[in-house]
């Protein structure tokens, strides 16, 4: 019995992964140490001087994180259109396709708005500012953000193609719905090419399979490069501000999402969180909803049992989306901002920071930095300074770790909610223990 056990803790990929990242954060540490002294040479061979940092840290460490990002990134598209295909032209009810869009965006709102309510209070009860400092050298413009006609125009794409090779998901989920219409009702064609469609589907979710046991030594080189140079005396200043988002984000992730997804479909929330550790391992590694997305795919489909009809639709949207994790960052910004300025917020206020920080989550879907921008446009909506993101930007890196991972669980809750209810789940999958 005991020897079972540790085989199949040696063998347990989520297991690897841990070992992997906390192999990377020691020896990341260790790097540091001589990464930060005047002389980085680690031998000297006439000729030229092996640098200790450019060697490993710039050389082994970065390039094979990047190469495993890159990897995964390389899946998002091809899967993302592919299994929103094949979802959408097995649909036997043209309906469902709406109900599936109302009930995963208005559940992505709510949590979201639940989000941000639950950070706001959670900081005003802290005060994280209260004595704070006020010290920076460093500037912060933030990016304009996009109208609400540029968004709405920006979802339908005029070149797919075009929309492909920039990983625009909105303009590549509208595409991938309206092509799997066309091939439902395209008769014997239509059936042809599903058929192409769900093979291409089965090969990708294999090469994703393969990615996945590569995961431990991406994981351990983007570890060893980030605590190289994290800079820990950046946080010293912060810890309150670090800790209230942190604490924020567990609480999130650990008792709304569950209190939700038992309310809402009456499924055990201790498997559904024990099924997300790999997942939620990656997008901590990754700090990308959408590098995960592949890893979010194959936990829902192949460990939830959500139908791929489902998942093919939730989860695209929901990392395209999804900010549950930059609303908590938010609102505990704003309440930190305002104390460390002096500047009183009223209940209107935050009234105002909770509808801005829900419905910008759509308006800025699919632009990069996203997370800075939405804060810029709450700072402006109750009149603090922009320029005091650049006080938060230090610490900013560790915690859109932890915020990837709380939006990754809140994609994966939303599609097992969605297919609970369109009765797209399968149950015996759901209970099937690790």
């Amino acid at each position: 019995m005991i020897q079972n056990s540790v085989s199949l803790l040696k063998t347990s990929l989520t297991f690897r992964i841990i070992i992997a990242m906390v192999l990377g954060i020691l020896v990341g540490k260790l790097f540091g140490l001589g990464v930060s002294k005047e002389t980085d040479t680690l031998i000297n061979l006439g000729i030229f001087e092996l640098s200790l940092k450019g060697f490993f840290v710039e050389g082994i460490f970065h390039v094979g994180g990047q190469i495993f990002i890159t990897s995964l990134k390389m899946l998002v598209v091809p899967l993302v259109f592919v299994s929103l295909v094949c979802g959408t032209c097995s649909l036997n009810d043209s309906a469902k396709i709406g109900r599936l869009g109302v009930k995963s965006l208005a559940l992505y709102l709510i949590t979201t708005a639940i989000a941000i309510t639950l950070a706001l209070s959670v900081a005003t009860f802290i005060e994280p500012g209260q004595g704070f400092t006020l010290q920076t050298q460093t500037e912060f413009t933030p990016k304009p953000a996009p109208s609400f006609v540029e968004v709405v125009l920006g979802m339908f794409p005029s070149n797919p193609i075009d929309a492909m090779a920039k990983g625009n998901m909105l303009q590549i989920i509208v595409f991938a719905i309206l092509f799997g219409i066309a091939m439902a009702l395209s008769g014997k064609a239509g059936e042809r090419l599903s058929a192409l469609f769900f093979d291409l589907n089965e090969v990708i979710m294999k090469l994703v399979a393969i990615l996945m046991n590569l995961a431990p030594y991406g994981v351990f080189f983007l570890m060893a490069k980030l605590f190289t140079y994290l800079d820990y005396l950046a946080i010293e200043p912060l810890i309150w501000y670090f800790l209230t988002v942190l604490a924020v984000l567990f609480i999130h992730a650990l008792i709304t999402y569950p209190l939700i997804l038992k309310f809402l479909s009456g499924l055990n929330p201790v498997i559904f969180l024990t099924k997300m550790k790999e997942a939620a391992l990656f997008a901590f590694s990754t700090s990308s909803s959408n590098a995960t997305m592949p890893i979010t795919m194959r936990t829902v489909t192949e460990k939830m049992g959500v139908n791929n009809s489902v998942s093919s639709f939730t989860v695209p949207l929901g990392a395209t989306i999804n900010m549950d994790g930059t609303a908590i960052m938010q609102g505990v910004a704003t309440v930190f901002i305002a104390q460390v300025f002096a500047i009183d917020l009223s209940m209107a206020d935050y009234v105002a920071v909770l509808l801005t920080a829900t419905l910008a989550s759509i308006g800025a879907a699919g632009v990069p930095g996203v997370g800075l921008i939405l804060l810029a446009m709450v700072f402006q909506q109750v009149g603090l300074p922009v320029e005091g993101i650049a006080l938060i930007i230090g610490v900013d890196r560790l915690l859109d770790m932890t915020r990837t991972a709380v939006n990754v669980t809140g994609d994966s809750m939303v599609s097992c909610i969605v297919a609970k209810s369109e009765k797209e789940l399968d149950m015996a999958k759901f209970n099937k223990p690790m």
